[in-house]
């Protein structure tokens, strides 16, 4: 089975497209940005346009990487060239596996949430018969992966432009008028710095589209496409959807409500805003679930073909060409917090917040990958070079630093939170060191060359 069942390249620019929207319109997203839009107005549309540009520099880097190493597995195949298998591990591990068990929980207990404020009665856990069927839609192949990724995201795109539109064109409600939200526009300090962090992860995501990178159509054209696309039109979104909230909505309620999407619907539909909120949510969350199912499963198996990861990992199914086993774990991840922490908020937020920060540590790891590579390889084909190099890296390596240095918990989370890192990083450790010296047999910091994973054998 090994040697005769590869991945299959049926996607297009408009699939790639719907995975990039996808992979960043969680309802999540939509809580951070209604919220940055309440507490900084006028202010937070310079905070978009900043983390829209951060977003570009980003997706530069992975965009360069991905097409100059066209190979399902992420950023963990450029960073095992650049610095080397304990560097590759530690930062999938780290910075993208631990989404689906920190990450994905928070979306589906908010998905959850909002459904139980618009109906009461709704049942337990209900979220866990939706992560089931992505589950086996996922197991069944890319092609219908793909065609319930399109339907969920260009429906929901459709939605959002159309609550943008009502926003915008019905009367101010108890929001803001243009008149005030340009009133009084400077920057204040750390004020500004906590917009631009809220704005930032309003824009995380867009390189889940690389793992995808084997089973793409021309992917030297649909992906770069697919992921700068996604962040033009996201942009347009997020604006519209930011200033639509801003004039329906007072300030003193968007600012801190944990459901201030909720709070838009319900001001611009009425008695109907209970049926458009449960089809916005359930589009959101199964947007991007369905993503996570699909592209973390994708980097194991790349993980998995390198050596990093036991075989079974890199194993994929005879019939319907999709990594089975990596998509089992990773929804095996994202069931088990849905099973054993409803109600820990607290808990919840803390592994969220603490994987957040092993993700910009990852982008920060994407932006000195291509620096490496551009001195190390400066002669290989790069189908995609990023635009004024080394500026892009530059702006993107502030960005990082930046949330990292300024977006400290709150007391009450601080502790977990910090906690909850070291053990993460205690476990990346426990396993990736033994592995790579003993099992892998290499240095924790030897590079593997180019051509040799380019080589490596395909299961």
């Amino acid at each position: 089975m090994a040697g005769s069942i590869k991945l299959k390249r049926t996607l297009g620019v408009a699939s790639l497209f719907a995975v990039a929207i996808g992979s960043v319109s969680s309802q999540s997203s939509y809580v951070t940005l209604l919220n940055g839009a309440g507490l900084g107005g006028s202010l937070f549309f310079i905070a978009l346009f900043i983390a829209f540009v951060i977003a570009v520099c980003y997706s530069f880097s992975f965009l360069e990487l991905s097409l100059m190493m066209p190979r399902a597995g992420g950023l963990g195949n450029y960073a095992v060239v650049a610095g080397g298998n304990f560097l590759s591990i530690g930062v999938m591990l780290g910075g993208y596996l631990s989404v689906a068990p920190f990450g994905m929980p928070v979306e589906v207990f908010l998905m959850e949430h909002v459904a139980k404020v618009i109906h009461p009665g709704m049942p337990e856990h209900w979220g866990i018969a939706l992560v089931l069927l992505l589950t086996i839609l996922n197991l069944l192949g890319i092609d219908v992966f793909s065609t319930t990724q399109n339907l969920l995201v260009y429906v929901l795109l459709v939605a959002l432009v159309s609550i943008a539109l009502v926003g915008l064109r019905s009367p101010v409600q108890a929001g803001s008028v243009f008149a005030t939200l340009t009133r009084d526009m400077s920057f204040q300090g750390g004020s500004f710095i906590s917009l631009l962090i809220l704005a930032v992860w309003s824009f995380c995501g867009l390189e889940f589209v690389c793992p995808l990178v084997e089973e793409s159509k021309d992917p030297n054209r649909s992906v770069p496409r697919a992921m700068l696309g996604a962040a033009l039109i996201l942009l347009i979104i997020f604006f519209g959807i930011a200033w639509a909230g801003m004039r329906q909505v007072p300030v003193s309620e968007l600012s801190f409500s944990d459901i201030p999407h909720w709070l838009l619907v319900d001001r611009l539909f009425g008695h109907t805003g209970g049926v458009v909120m449960m089809f916005f949510t359930l589009l959101t969350t199964s947007s991007v679930l369905n993503t996570v199912i699909a592209s973390t499963p994708r980097m194991l198996y790349g993980m998995a073909r390198m050596g990093q990861l036991p075989p079974w990992f890199g194993k994929l199914h005879a019939r319907w060409g999709t990594p089975w086993f990596s998509i089992l774990v990773v929804s095996t991840l994202i069931l088990l917090p849905l099973l054993f922490l409803t109600g820990k908020k607290d808990l919840l937020m803390v592994m969220l917040y603490s994987c957040t920060m092993f993700w910009m540590v990852a982008y920060g790891v994407a932006h000195a990958s291509v620096i490496i590579l551009r001195r190390k390889y400066p002669d290989v084909v790069r189908p995609f070079k990023t635009p004024f190099y080394p500026l892009p890296q530059i702006v993107g390596f502030v960005g990082v630093a930046i949330i990292l240095l300024k977006n400290t918990p709150s007391p009450n989370l601080a502790r977990g939170v910090y906690v909850n890192g070291a053990l993460l990083f205690i476990f990346i450790i426990t396993y990736a060191v033994p592995w790579v010296l003993f099992r892998m047999k290499k240095g924790l910091f030897e590079q593997v060359p180019m051509d040799e994973l380019l080589g490596s054998p395909k299961e």
